[in-house]
Formats: C-alpha cells, sequence, structure tokens
C-alpha cells in the first residue's frame, strides 16, 4: 500500500488493488484533489478513517447518449414537476448529501473536511452543484467535479421529494456538453439511467 506525503503525487493507477484502493493519507488540499481527478483518482472515506484514494477498474459510467429516460420521468419533464438550478447554492447541496440516510451505511463519507475543501473548489470554479426546486424549497439536488476536460465527476446526490434527484440528474445530462460522466461506482440507480462499466484503461482516454 502507497502511503502519501506532503508531496502532491500519486503511484501509477495500476498499482491499485483488486477492489480500487491506490493511496492512503495525504490532505484534501485544491492542488491534490484537481491532481487525483486529472488521474483518475478520487477521496472515498468514513469519518474517523485515514483519507483513501480510489482507482477502481472497472469504472462506472454514463456516456450522455446512451442516457435512459423513463416514460415516468419524461411525463414529469413535460409537467415542468421541479425547477433546476446550476452552482446557486453549493453548500447546501453538499451539506444534505452528508445528511442523507443511505442504507447499508452507519455514517457519511462527506466529512466536515471533505465539505470544507469541495467548498474550496466551488469557489475556485472546479465544483459544481444542481439545485432542485419545488417552489422556493431545495428538495434535491447533486454535485461533482469538472475539470474542464470534458468529464463530469459525480460525487453525492439527495433527495427529499421522490424523484427529484434524478430529475436535476437527467437536466444536467441534457442540458451539458460533457462525453462522459463518471459515477465511480455502481449503484442500481445509476444503472437505471444507463450506467455501465468500462475499462480504468478506457476511461483515463477521457481525462
Amino acid at each position: 500500500m502507497y502511503f502519501l506525503n506532503s508531496k502532491i503525487e500519486f503511484p501509477q493507477v495500476s498499482e491499485a488493488s483488486s477492489d480500487g484502493l491506490l493511496a492512503i493519507g495525504g490532505d484534501l488540499s485544491p492542488e491534490r484533489i484537481l491532481h487525483a481527478y486529472n488521474s483518475g483518482i478520487f477521496p472515498w472515506f468514513e469519518d474517523e478513517e485515514p483519507i483513501l484514494w480510489w482507482s477502481p477498474d472497472p469504472r462506472f459510467v454514463i456516456f450522455p447518449e446512451e442516457l435512459k429516460v423513463s416514460k415516468s420521468m419524461k411525463q414529469l419533464f413535460n409537467k415542468k414537476r421541479f425547477r433546476v438550478t446550476k452552482n446557486q447554492d453549493f453548500e447546501a447541496v453538499i451539506t444534505n448529501c452528508s445528511n442523507a440516510y443511505r442504507k447499508g451505511q452507519n455514517g457519511t463519507w462527506i466529512t466536515e473536511n471533505m465539505i470544507e475543501s469541495y467548498t474550496k473548489l466551488y469557489k475556485l470554479g472546479y465544483a459544481v452543484s444542481v439545485e432542485v426546486w419545488e417552489s422556493e424549497n431545495l428538495v434535491g439536488g447533486l454535485y461533482g467535479i469538472d475539470v474542464g476536460n470534458g468529464v463530469f465527476c459525480g460525487e453525492s446526490m439527495f433527495t427529499k421529494v421522490s424523484n427529484a434527484s434524478k430529475y436535476g440528474f437527467i437536466h444536467l445530462v441534457q442540458n451539458s456538453d460533457y462525453k462522459l460522466i463518471d459515477c465511480q461506482l455502481h449503484t442500481t440507480h445509476l444503472e437505471s439511467l444507463g450506467g455501465k462499466y468500462i475499462s480504468r484503461t478506457d476511461f483515463l482516454k477521457f481525462l
């Protein structure tokens, strides 16, 4: 296992373990996080754990042209069920994501340090939030990283009303020119939207 120090560098992603764990330690400075995303690496760890850096193989992604929108979701868009904004309240979105209940998880991986670091990235123009509103109430949203290479690296989403986060995600994909959506890890929710695995080698070609 590779232990990071103060120098902003990572080992080759080919050195990751079979479950994708590549390195431990380092910090969550904007410089290190951006270097990670540009290298196909992302941080993911729970509170009380050291910082863990991952580069799974295969990688779960969505190609925008293969996005699946169900009939029921199309009906919601036809009715303009929600109002969607971008980068209007990043801190509210990431805070709601950190508080969202997730089956099978005892805590959250979006720690206070993660919130602080990604908020800095937002202020630098690299983190993106999507807000979903019902009247004036924030009922869903998502955030991720956009380093300007045409790949949106989705981090987390939350919903307080059925289909709100899915509505925001579909809106983002359909109203952007991303060539790839990096989902990082598999979920049945993302698979229903068209997610599939590609090899890490193929994923890195997009970065």
